[in-house]
């Protein structure tokens, strides 16, 4: 197909085609002429795995660019292709390495992790490199800030949910058919699904308060 109707069935303006061309997020297409290419479907299976990543996940572009390349490098294994498009996600940054409650919540962490088996998490220098582990330490230093239990008891349900629910996520995942379909579906299923979380966890403590009180 030409640059247009790539356009047309991507729903991706030709401007912006053109700039993941020149940012290198989009492979060159095939040339037929000076002025003119060719695109086929793995142009349109790359242009969605561009857009989940950069309009959904929210993902610069430099950052976008590294994904696409481990998601391409078939000298990795897939796990870790996947761990690299979900870490690219936007995520905060953690707290001060002197912060007295930081450094009780990340004794929390460890023991959560260790109790749930995960290996992936437990290593301390992964701070740097699994924005997940991050964003839960901080989350658990506001925690111990603002003097609610937040210690390994606490945790451990959360933990074990999150255990649950990472087994139906990559059962979703799994679904599609090829590497780069599932890694898209990692960066739009965790973008997505998050709010779903959130919602439902809302409407059960609803649900709880009316049953209690």
């Amino acid at each position: 197909m030409r640059l247009a109707e790539l356009s047309e069935r991507s729903g991706v303006s030709t401007a912006t085609i053109k700039y993941y061309l020149r940012e290198g997020l989009l492979q060159p297409g095939r040339r037929v002429s000076a002025t003119q290419a060719e695109y086929g479907e793995d142009h349109l299976r790359r242009l969605r795995l561009v857009r989940a990543l950069i309009q959904i996940g929210g993902v610069p572009v430099a950052a976008a660019r590294e994904v696409i390349a481990a998601a391409e490098d078939e000298s990795l294994d897939h796990h870790v292709r996947l761990g690299a498009a979900t870490r690219a996600l936007p995520c905060t940054e953690g707290p001060a390495e002197d912060d007295p409650a930081a450094e009780t919540a990340r004794r929390s962490v460890e023991a959560l992790l260790e109790r749930l088996g995960w290996s992936c998490g437990q290593d301390t220098d992964t701070d740097m490199v699994n924005p997940a582990r991050r964003r839960l330490i901080d989350s658990v230093a506001a925690l111990v800030r603002l003097g609610y239990p937040c210690g390994l008891e606490q945790l451990l349900p959360y933990g074990q949910l999150a255990a649950q629910l990472a087994v139906t996520d990559l059962d979703l995942i799994e679904e599609q058919p090829t590497p780069t379909g599932q890694i898209e579906a990692a960066v739009a299923l965790t973008v997505l699904y998050e709010p779903v979380l959130l919602s439902l966890r809302r409407m059960a403590h609803a649900e709880e308060s009316a049953r209690r009180f």
